[in-house]
Order: structure tokens, then sequence, then C-alpha cells
């Protein structure tokens, strides 16, 4: 229950109360009716006028940002005037405010004084399932999903109702019992389906999502979603499903190009490619299609293709052109056409020099692309004096040009340099995360390994899910062969944070290796090569099978190390150290 205070003292003045009625009036009382009616009628008595002070004090706090004192006196009307566009200002003021218990309270004032809202039962609900109590929810849900008019939008409103809960499995039996009346609507088994994949329940996804296909069969949204769940099964079974239903459906252009996504994903690049063209055919006028196909070229590695559509998106209207030329930029470093990408770089649009207000990204990362190229043809300190005279940056801005300055120094093997940049970074900035954890790097890379101890025990203090900090902590130890039972379980929680990062799976590959684990450390570095061709899970991995005896395996997947990265130092020492 929201708590009563006495929040009108200062208004009983009678020289504040006029200045308020004078001043504020005819501004404070227009976002809502009551105010009008009020105005309308003169104000003969003590709670007449009382009525009218504490609604203005009411929109005054709110316009000072005093949110919780403008909910408490929006709620406190609403309760003794019964009014529902009183209580459906306090519930939405809460909300804005993020007061878990002043929203709770103002919404069962608003649905007690309107039962048949459909606002006030979907905010009540949501606030309901954000303090994670289902049970409550469920009987304000069921009386939403009974308005036939509302009811297939109200049953897809669930699935982002429910997309931040960590029980799945109570969402899931939830979702089963509101759904149960209604067998006959596609979308009642859409919303099921979607909770029982998040549920990791693939049997009933499917049956459920099969359903909904064959209740509304030209349904993109709900063949979108059953190719999804396939996919993660069979990803053959996925494809095959997606060209069924574009055989009937030949207009889905969401559907045509997730089809494509996924025959990327499975390298089926010749496969892909004309599901790609047929989509700039379908939407020729679409500027944003064209955008999407270039980037899917770009990930299937056709950068000619994707440079062409690039080219005709900047042709058409588009609005903002700033990340096609980051695109063609990128595209021109692919080719090692430096002197163009820079060229594309430098056509992104800065903010106006007359303003205050921090640059926009897509210039930031225009700059800092640029500023590689340059570092790469033209020398490092040219590249840091052009981040030096940029101008505008927000703090997160500038720890970013920190840190890409960092970077180019260590690059440009001047180590010292790139450790002790950060370190004066960290002390101006030393709530800065990221700029923590860059330094930390640069301290493994001078030998400084207090430092690099210090700075990520402090990270992972700071902010306790910080995935790099337990991973680079661990490997660091297991590196030098050191702490080796820390830095086992240090690697573990990052592998609990992140299950499918290939370079955490190579951290844990590795401290098995080196704590004498040869089959556990084959089984990691194996699978986090298989995900990522990288030089450094080369090295470890052939390090292993070398070591298990297995010389030609390992000579194999240290030539493909090679052949990807040919001057990556840490694959290079490792056929060093075994093959002098």
């Amino acid at each position: 229950m929201l708590k009563n205070s006495n929040l009108l003292l200062n208004f009983k003045k009678k020289s504040l109360l006029v200045a308020i009625s004078i001043g504020l009036y005819s501004i404070t009382l227009a976002p809502c009716a009551i105010s009008a009616e009020a105005a309308s009628k003169p104000v003969q008595t003590e709670a007449n006028a009382e009525f009218v002070f504490k609604y203005l004090a009411a929109e005054v706090a709110g316009q000072k940002g005093e949110l919780g004192i403008s909910t408490q006196l929006f709620y406190d009307l609403a309760k003794s005037s019964r009014d529902v566009r009183l209580a459906e200002r306090a519930a939405k003021v809460a909300m804005y405010s993020k007061n878990a218990q002043a929203a709770l309270e103002t919404a069962k004032l608003w649905v007690e004084l309107d039962a048949n809202s459909t606002e006030a039962q979907q905010t009540a609900a949501q606030i309901y399932v954000i303090n994670g109590d289902l049970i409550a929810a469920k009987p304000l849900l069921q009386k939403l999903l009974e308005n036939t008019e509302t009811q297939s939008n109200s049953f897809l409103y669930l699935n982002n109702l429910f997309s931040h809960q960590a029980n799945r499995s109570a969402v899931l039996q939830l979702v089963q019992d509101l759904a149960a009346p209604y067998p006959q609507l596609a979308e009642a088994h859409f919303t099921l389906a979607q909770a029982a994949f998040q549920a990791d329940n693939l049997a009933l996804a499917l049956t459920e999502s099969a359903r909904a296909n064959q209740l509304k069969p030209h349904w993109e949204i709900a063949a979108i979603q059953q190719a999804d769940i396939l996919y993660t099964t069979s990803p053959e079974q996925a494809i095959g499903f997606y060209r069924n239903f574009l055989n009937d459906n030949a207009d889905a252009n969401d559907a045509r190009l997730n089809l494509a996504r996924m025959l990327i994903k499975q390298s089926r690049f010749n496969e892909a490619k004309p599901e790609l063209v047929k989509l700039t055919k379908l939407a020729p006028q679409n500027p944003e299609i064209l955008v999407v196909v270039g980037l899917l070229f770009v990930q299937s590695n056709q950068f000619n293709d994707a440079e062409k559509y690039f080219l005709q998106a900047l042709d058409s209207e588009i609005k903002n052109k700033d990340p096609i030329y980051l695109y063609l930029g990128q595209i021109a470093e692919k080719n090692k056409n430096d002197t163009e990408a820079i060229n594309w770089y430098n056509k992104v649009q800065q903010r106006a020099s007359n303003t205050s207000a921090p640059q926009n990204d897509h210039y930031l990362d225009a700059k800092l692309s640029a500023a590689n190229v340059i570092a790469r043809s033209q020398g490092a300190d040219i590249a840091i004096k052009m981040l030096d005279d940029l101008e505008n940056l927000s703090d997160i801005q500038l720890a970013q040009v920190i840190t890409a300055q960092a970077n180019i120094l260590a690059q440009s093997k001047r180590y010292q340099e790139s450790y002790e940049l950060l370190g004066k970074a960290v002390a101006n900035m030393p709530n800065t995360n990221e700029l923590i954890y860059e330094y930390a790097m640069a301290a493994e890379r001078v030998q400084q390994y207090s430092v690099l101890e210090t700075q990520l025990r402090l990270l992972i203090k700071i902010k306790p899910n910080f995935v790099q900090a337990y991973n680079a902590l661990g490997y660091s130890f297991a590196d030098r062969n050191v702490k080796l039972e820390e830095a086992n379980k240090l690697i573990a929680k990052a592998l609990e944070l992140s299950p499918g990062d290939h370079y955490i799976m190579d951290s844990m590959g590795w401290v098995q290796y080196r704590l004498g684990n040869l089959d556990k450390a084959y089984e990691f570095l194996n699978k986090a090569y298989n995900l990522q061709n990288d030089s450094e899970i080369a090295a470890h991995l052939g390090e292993v099978l070398w070591k298990q005896g297995k010389h030609d395996e390992a000579n194999k997947i240290w030539d493909e190390g090679i052949k990807a990265s040919p001057q990556n130092e840490v694959i290079l020492k490792t056929i060093k150290k075994f093959k002098p």
C-alpha cells in the first residue's frame, strides 16, 4: 500500500496558492479532463479548493521530476474522487518512475475503477509479471483474452509480456492454461509454441507451431516461427519448410530473407544468392531491403555483390546514408584499397560544430575505422593525432577513442606506451568498465601481472556479470601455468554466463590441458575450433593433439591456422616449440 503523507503543507500558504493558481493553472490542467470540469465550477468549499490545489501540486511535482510525490498525489485524488482518469494518470506516472510498489497499487485502483478497460488490465498484468507474480496476473490476462475484438492481438502481446521472465516452465504452464479455451485460434497456438520453445520443450513447440500454420496457412510470422524451431534440430527440414511456404507465398519477403540467412549460415552461398536477388526484385523501391541484402552478401564474403547493392541503396531515396558509407568503407578495406576506404569513411556526417551534443555513433565508428587504416598506411602517430582532434565526445565515446588509440599503439608493438595511456585514462575515468578491462589486457602485454590481476578482480567486483573479466583472468593464470584450480573456476563461471562463446571454450580447453586432462582439453578445443577457425585456437588444439601423439592431425590444424593468419605470434611460437 502507498504511504500517506502530508504533502500539501506548503500549499496552505495563501501567497503560494495564489501564485500557483494564477501562474500555472492554464498550463497544468490540460493533460486530464477532470481539471477542465473543476475549472468550470466556482471553488466554493474548502474540499473543492483542496482538490484543485492537490491536483496542481501533482502536476507541478511531475514537471519538476518529483515523480514519487506526483504519483502519491494523483493516487490520493483518484481514491477520494473515484475518478478513473486520475487513477490512470497515477498508474502511468508510477510506471514511468519505475516504482514497482507504487505502480502495483495505482494499477490495482485503475482496474477497480474501470474493470472493462483493456489498457488497465494490461498495465496491471504487466506489473504483476514484472514482479514475477504470474498467479496474480492470470485472472487479469484471462479477462483480457475474453474480448473477441482484441483476442488475437492480446495473445501476441503475451509473447512480449513474458519475454524477460526467468522461470520459463512457469510461463509455459500459464500460457497453456490461457490458451486452452481457444483451440481454433491460430494466435493461441502461436503463443503457446513460443512459450514451449523458450522452455526448451521442442516437441510441444513444434506441435503447436504446426497447428498455428494449419489454422492460418499463409501467416508469415507463424511460418518463420516454425522454421526457427525446426532449425534447432534439423536445418535441412527448416530450409525445406521455407521452400514449400514460399512456393505458395512468393511475396513473403521476411520468410525469404530468413531462408537466405539460414543458407548463408550453412555456407550454402550459391543457394542463398538467387533468394537475395529475388528479394531485390520483389521490393525494388525498398532501399532497406537493398541494404540488408548487401549485408548478407558481406556475410557470405561476396563483396562485389554487396558493393553493388549498397551503391544502389545510395542512389535511392534512403534517408540515412551514413551506415552505407561505413559498409562501403569496410568493403574497400577488405579489398585492400585504403584510399577508397578513407574516402568512404570521411563521407559520414558529424554533428554541426555549433552544438555541444555528443557526436553520433556512425560518425565515431567511421573515424575509428579510418584511424586504423591511417595507422596501417601512414603511421600510428598520425592516426592517434587524428583521434585526438575529435570534439564533442560523451564519456563513453571518449573511452572508445582512448581504447582505439591504445590498440593502435599495441599493434605497432609500442606496448609500454599503450599501457601508460590506458593507466592515465583509468585514473581519470575510474568507473569505466571497458577501460579497466583494456588496461588489464595492456598490463599483461608488459608483464605487469599484479596490475592485470588487481584490475580484473576489481572489474568482477564492480560488474559481477562481466564475462570477459572472468575469462581473461582465468586464461592468464592458465597460460602462465599458475593458480590452475582458480583458473578453472573462473573460466567455468565465464562459460556459465556465456555458454556458446568459442573463445571461452578455448580457455577451458587450455586450462584442462594445463591440468593434464588431455581428453577434456581436446573436447573443448575441438568444439571451439569448429565454431571459429581461429589461429590461436588452432595453436592450442594442435598442441593437445601433439601431446596425444596425433602428430599428423596437429600438423594439419597448424597448417590451417598459419594459412588463416601467417603472422600470428601464438601459433608461430607453438609450432617452433614442437618443431624447432
